[in-house]
């Protein structure tokens, strides 16, 4: 199996391009943390990313949609954020990785868990709040800097995802998978 990363920073149209992909046929796994910050705000606790096991109970459900995925019949996965998001989200948040976060990140890296080339959505220039998104256009443009960095200190490749249309933007996903995430050069169509 296949398992493709599509990240970026908060507000940059991961989640519609996810969509896209799934309506285009492919197996998706959704973002771990926009769903525990959901049941977090059912729950009443508005400062959910202060909490002790706000990074961990990431991670965790990551690590659970990630086992849960293996069993699925399908050649490609792609994944709305992983464990090494987690690891620039803990570091944006200026907190250690928790012993549970390291040896997964190192799990992943010498087990070559996801591939190698991940998509990097390009912010849309705004944000939209929401419950799960409540950072700030400068702090989101610190978090992208923080996630670009993550990556490539771990060996990971980005291909950049362009601001366009969901479908256009989907299109660079699904092109580079076809290709086996080839870089596409200047004078590759899209």
């Amino acid at each position: 199996m296949k398992r493709y990363i599509l990240t970026g920073a908060p507000g940059a149209g991961k989640t519609i391009i996810l969509r896209q992909l799934e309506l285009d046929g492919f197996a998706v796994v959704e973002e771990a943390a926009t769903d525990l910050i959901a049941l977090a705000g059912a729950n009443g606790v508005a400062r959910h990313w202060e909490a002790p096991g706000f990074i961990d109970g990431i991670l965790a459900l990551q690590i659970d949609r990630q086992r849960r995925a293996d069993a699925w019949p399908v050649e490609v996965v792609v994944y709305d954020r992983s464990p090494v998001c987690t690891l620039a989200l803990a570091r944006f948040l200026g907190r250690q990785p928790s012993a549970a976060l390291s040896e997964e990140i190192e799990r992943i890296g010498r087990g070559q868990t996801y591939e190698n080339a991940v998509f990097f959505a390009d912010g849309l220039g705004f944000i939209t709040p929401t419950e799960a998104r409540r950072i700030t256009p400068n702090d989101a443009l610190r978090f992208e800097d923080i996630h670009a960095e993550t990556y490539r200190e771990l060996g990971y490749d980005l291909i950049r995802v362009p601001r366009a249309s969901a479908a256009a933007r989907a299109a660079v996903v699904r092109q580079a998978i076809d290709r086996g995430c080839r870089r596409l050069g200047p004078n590759d169509s899209r």
